[in-house]
């Protein structure tokens, strides 16, 4: 993992030493000039439902683009946040068909700054971006979206879930509390007493256990048990602050950070719940 490795190097380095944590340890957008190429694979992942591009001003210049896949006689759409190394043109072909394999309308967009999207990414106009992606989706959908998020795109999915209550539903995935939290899971114990982290203020309101408790609706946490990026043990917390009587946590046996989405057992319980 990059950032444990940014650690380490920082302590081998100092006998003590503070280490600033900022966005960008978090949000690496690609690299300014890159050129993105569709795939028309991602057409032919889905072939028995229609593929609608999107594209939506988000201001200051940006604009997120994404798809909707959507099935005859689907009701209820999913709408995803992928993680921090998520292209839809890249990851897409093999997410659509899970998705769409509930019986579902799916949704997904690139992060402004990522692939399709155009734009600089901040904390800041990530969350909004999710608003007004959601906002989109519910449109042609009323009171039927359901917010799935993994990793970097649990966080969004949560900030969505708190800010608009009449999400359907909420699925985090290898989620964790907040960022402190998560800088000292990751941080060797030997470690402690010579480094200290300092978080950066536009991360510090970053906080998924108070995102979920204002969302009331249904909600899923599916976890690794060898998850060493986002450990199990955060996404738990998150688990405790959600509505008691619509909550259900999966611990898928044996995966890491991302490969728990997938498993045929796992699909059965996911798919139960985003048609409930």
């Amino acid at each position: 993992m990059r950032f444990l490795t940014i650690i380490l190097a920082a302590f081998s380095l100092s006998g003590c030493s503070t280490m600033q944590i900022e966005e960008r340890n978090f949000i690496r957008a690609d690299k300014a000039g890159a050129v993105h190429t569709e795939s028309g694979d991602l057409r032919r992942s889905v072939p028995a439902m229609r593929l609608r591009d999107v594209a939506l001003d988000a201001g200051n210049g940006a604009t997120l683009r994404g798809v909707i896949a959507e099935r005859a006689g689907a009701t209820t759409t999913v709408l995803y946040f992928g993680g921090n190394a998520f292209h839809l043109d890249q990851q897409g072909a093999d997410l659509l068909p899970l998705l769409a394999s509930c019986g579902v309308n799916v949704a997904v967009f690139d992060y402004r700054g990522y692939g399709r999207s155009s734009g600089a990414p901040t904390v800041a106009n990530l969350a909004a971006d999710a608003l007004l992606v959601f906002d989109e989706v519910s449109a042609q959908a009323p009171g039927r979206v359901i917010v799935h998020g993994q990793s970097l795109g649990s966080f969004r999915a949560a900030h969505v879930a708190a800010q608009r209550p009449q999400a359907a539903g909420l699925v985090l995935e290898a989620t964790a509390t907040n960022v402190a939290d998560w800088a000292d899971a990751n941080l060797p114990w030997y470690a402690r007493p010579f480094l200290r982290l300092e978080i950066a203020e536009s991360l510090r309101g970053v906080d998924n256990v108070a995102a979920v408790a204002r969302f009331h609706g249904a909600g899923l946490v599916l976890a690794g048990e060898r998850d060493h990026v986002t450990p199990a043990a955060l996404g738990r917390r998150v688990f405790a602050a959600m509505n008691p009587a619509r909550r259900r946590w999966i611990e898928q046996a044996g995966a890491g950070h991302n490969d728990i989405f997938g498993s045929p057992a796992l699909m059965a319980a996911y798919c139960a719940f985003v048609q409930q």
